[in-house]
């Protein structure tokens, strides 16, 4: 009889985002912010890179926490997220995405259990790739293009103003502090305390 292995960890936080420097600080990396602030609340480092991200742990009381930055681009994000999941046997009800959100403005968070990718690519991908919709997700406000003509990849690979730098701070504070909320006490309550 085969046993199946347990889950060294018991949750798997990622942050979407594009590498490299030259996307520091854009719109689209508002899940790469979140889960950096996150991780240096918790104490935890990046330190491994390996299936397509570069991840490390920390502790949320006593869960053992994988926090994953993918590497591969926003569009191909499920490669990574599927691959990581699937090596350590991370239960999807166990997974939170954080991404970025032309939807809502800058200082604003949305908590959702499920859902579409509301036109999120990283997410899309995610979703096709772990065959649900049903993912745990912080969608951070990056603010909506100044005008319909905008070109949308041109908006989210633009850099956050430095008059909206406050609002955003808040921001990624808030969602380091509903990732913490969803582990100790569940969706619930985190949406009641965080999302706007």
């Amino acid at each position: 009889m085969l046993f199946q292995r347990k889950s060294t960890y018991d949750w798997f936080v990622v942050g979407l985002g594009n590498p490299g420097l030259e996307y520091e600080n854009t719109r689209h990396n508002a899940g790469f912010m979140s889960v950096e602030l996150f991780m240096k609340a918790k104490e935890g480092e990046f330190l491994k890179h390996k299936m397509q991200a570069v991840f490390g742990e920390c502790k949320v009381g006593k869960n053992r926490v994988l926090v994953a930055k993918p590497q591969t681009y926003m569009n191909n994000s499920g490669a990574a997220v599927s691959q990581i999941a699937k090596f350590y046997k991370i239960p999807l009800e166990r997974i939170i995405i954080v991404c970025d959100d032309i939807n809502l403005d800058i200082g604003k968070i949305r908590i959702r259990r499920k859902g579409s990718d509301g036109g999120q690519k990283g997410m899309r991908d995610i979703i096709e790739l772990l065959g649900t919709d049903e993912i745990t997700r912080i969608k951070v406000g990056v603010g909506k293009k100044p005008h319909p003509e905008y070109d949308l990849v041109d908006w989210v690979l633009s850099k956050f103003p430095k008059e909206s730098q406050e609002e955003l701070n808040c921001a990624l504070e808030k969602t380091a502090k509903a990732i913490t909320e969803i582990i100790n006490r569940g969706i619930d309550s985190a949406m009641n305390k965080y999302s706007n």
